[in-house]
């Protein structure tokens, strides 16, 4: 692919492929409709951890061109028109955790659906009277003017989770300075030693993860004893389970071992009293 770009995009891409080349773990980032704003929180967020860097798609493309990295062009069929680079050292899939726990509060527009339930507290404004009173209401809030402002008199769920934000409330939301909204980076891609994960492989649930591996290693646990295969992990419970069978063994043989001798005289102990009870001694 012959890209034809200005001396100053030239002189950007070639900084940008040495930066590609330094880093082992580089991500395609879909900034479409990202504030910049909210972008610059979640660079200082992800401070020491990866960095991003946004650069037109032919200037990332021309990058790819010049870099050294020998996977790096398996990425260019997942550029979009807006992009950022996400340059890491870190694990994919740690890279992509990290990323997608960062979210950034933002403003909500008519149209929007609520992530989560929106509550407005009650509390005085610094809204004068006036047709802020309406707009208020028609948002579902109680108000009264105190101070010579406008005041909320009692806290109140605007919008449930799931619900879409319609023109009243998002004139609400603006008014007051609220961001009831969070907006978070959309990882496309992340490339490690050649080889492409994308968002379906890398958006891991944790949680289930980790009751996964737990399950396994007690399903492990479980056949190492039963089979008697002994390793590291299950020695001490074999060894367990083996004493335990020992001392059964010994109690049902009546063997005078110093390790089954107590029971043994607690067996004859409950042995001489149920002949006692039986014959009315």
């Amino acid at each position: 692919m012959i890209i034809m770009l200005k001396s100053e995009k030239i002189k950007e891409a070639e900084k940008l492929a040495k930066l590609i080349e330094k880093y082992p773990v580089i991500g395609i980032l879909s900034i479409h409709k990202m504030p910049g704003r909210q972008l610059q929180q979640i660079k200082q967020m992800l401070a020491g951890k990866a960095m991003i860097k946004v650069a037109k798609k032919t200037v990332i493309e021309h990058a790819f061109e010049k870099s050294k990295n020998p996977g790096i062009k398996k990425l260019e069929g997942v550029l979009e028109k807006e992009v950022a680079l996400l340059l890491s050292s870190a694990n994919p899939f740690k890279l992509y955790s990290d990323v997608n726990k960062i979210k950034s509060p933002a403003s909500a527009k008519a149209g929007d659906k609520a992530l989560k339930d929106i509550e407005i507290k009650a509390g005085p404004t610094d809204l004068m009277p006036g047709p802020a009173i309406t707009a208020l209401q028609k948002g579902g809030l109680k108000t009264k003017v105190d101070a010579g402002k406008i005041a909320i008199m009692a806290d109140k769920i605007v919008c449930k989770a799931g619900d879409v934000i319609n023109s009243d409330l998002a004139t609400v939301f603006t008014m007051l300075k609220l961001q009831p909204m969070e907006i978070s980076l959309n990882v496309v891609a992340i490339l490690e030693q050649g080889v492409v994960y994308d968002k379906s492989v890398l958006a891991i649930d944790e949680e289930q993860y980790a009751r996964d591996v737990s399950n396994a290693i007690t399903a492990m646990t479980n056949v190492s004893v039963f089979i008697g295969y002994p390793v590291r992990e299950t020695i001490e419970l074999m060894l367990q389970k083996a004493y335990r069978e020992m001392k059964a063994l010994g109690i049902e043989a009546n063997l005078l071992e110093k390790d089954v001798i107590e029971d043994l005289i607690a067996k004859a102990e409950r042995e001489a009293n149920s002949i006692k009870n039986a014959a009315n001694i």
